[in-house]
């Protein structure tokens, strides 16, 4: 029997916490600022439910409770893509997917609605460059369709 030991590899390698690629810290921004807002806008819904004079106070409250639940997938993708865990960008890439025709339904509502739809369709599309390219890949350690190992 061998008394020899592996070497233990340093706390970086191990926890796969090297430097992170920028593209992946401001795609992580991205889906915390969308989970954020989406949190938010939740809250408002749910006071202005209970507080307000809604023509439905249950759909109302049922609205606001279900944007706040909601705003977990990005809020949980975005510190999983801080963090360098490659589950994060399935739940980051699926909430850009939905913010998408979101935003470009807002653009067709007119008024207040316009402006923000601007800035979610550009936000998802811009998160979705940054989360389907290689070095996101790489940094997350996701082996792309064929590539073993």
């Amino acid at each position: 029997m061998s008394t020899e030991q592996t070497p233990v590899k340093d706390a970086s390698e191990a926890e796969g916490t090297g430097t992170r690629p920028r593209r992946l810290t401001y795609a992580a921004t991205l889906a915390g600022l969308e989970g954020a807002a989406l949190f938010v806008g939740g809250l408002w819904v749910l006071v202005l439910g209970i507080t307000g004079s809604p023509d439905d106070r249950q759909q109302a409250v049922m609205l606001g409770i279900t944007l706040a639940v909601l705003a977990l997938l990005p809020l949980l993708a975005a510190r999983g893509l801080l963090l360098r865990r490659g589950w994060s960008r399935g739940p980051a890439v699926i909430t850009q997917l939905m913010a998408l025709p979101v935003g470009l339904n807002m653009l067709k509502s007119g008024g207040v609605a316009v402006p923000v739809g601007i800035v979610l369709a550009v936000v998802a599309v811009t998160a979705l460059v940054l989360l389907i390219n290689r070095e996101t890949a790489r940094a997350l350690d996701i082996k792309g369709p064929g590539r073993a190992g």
